[in-house]
């Protein structure tokens, strides 16, 4: 890339960094009545019924996710299933929930 600046190697760079500002900014959560939507641009499309989530704790799992940050929080539902997300407000967030599902186990000491 040093010795041919304007190459297949710039191209590349900058595509992976257009990616990447694409995912930060589409990344979102919506929580309805009964739905709980977590969208990250077009990799990731999911929607959890509200009712079915059991348990949320607070992690700084660095697995791949739809969270923007690494103070994250996952959200466990069904029975063995569970999702890593970043919400900016964490207490409203996990307030909204839980006065959805009042039966949530707030397990993240917030």
């Amino acid at each position: 890339m040093i010795e041919y600046p304007v190459g297949v190697g710039t191209i590349v760079l900058l595509l992976t960094f257009l990616f990447i500002v694409y995912i930060f900014l589409f990344t979102y959560y919506e929580v309805d009545d009964s739905l709980l939507r977590i969208k990250s641009g077009f990799l990731i499309n999911r929607s959890i019924q509200i009712s079915a989530i059991t348990k949320i704790e607070a992690t700084n799992n660095p697995i791949s996710a739809p969270a923007t940050s690494l103070d994250r929080l996952e959200i466990f539902y069904n029975t063995y299933e569970s999702v890593i997300i970043s919400p900016k407000e964490k207490r409203g967030f996990i307030a909204h929930l839980m006065q959805l599902n009042p039966n949530i186990q707030d397990r993240t000491g917030l």
